[in-house]
């Protein structure tokens, strides 16, 4: 006796066109487009423009201490001697 041959390529062939066929799959188109329409809605931004800003405000900082700095140098420059 001879056994049927066992084709896995085959077998994910015929999967994948009754999955493409099947209401799960409108389902998760359907699922998808709404998901991205709530997360377009929420107005958040990309990593990258997160990490972007992130540095913008790190360099902001360190001006700012460092004008600080000059600030306090100079008022300290300009303070009459209490003597």
């Amino acid at each position: 006796m001879s056994t049927p041959s066992f084709n896995l390529d085959q077998l994910a062939q015929k999967l994948g066109e009754v999955f493409k066929q099947s209401p799960a799959r409108d389902l998760e188109q359907n699922l998808k487009a709404g998901l991205s329409g709530w997360l377009a809605r929420l107005d958040l931004v990309t990593r990258e423009e997160f990490d972007v800003q992130a540095e913008v405000l790190a360099r902001t900082r360190e001006k700012l201490a460092q004008l600080d700095a000059r600030l306090q140098e100079l008022e300290a420059r300009h303070q009459p001697d209490k003597d």
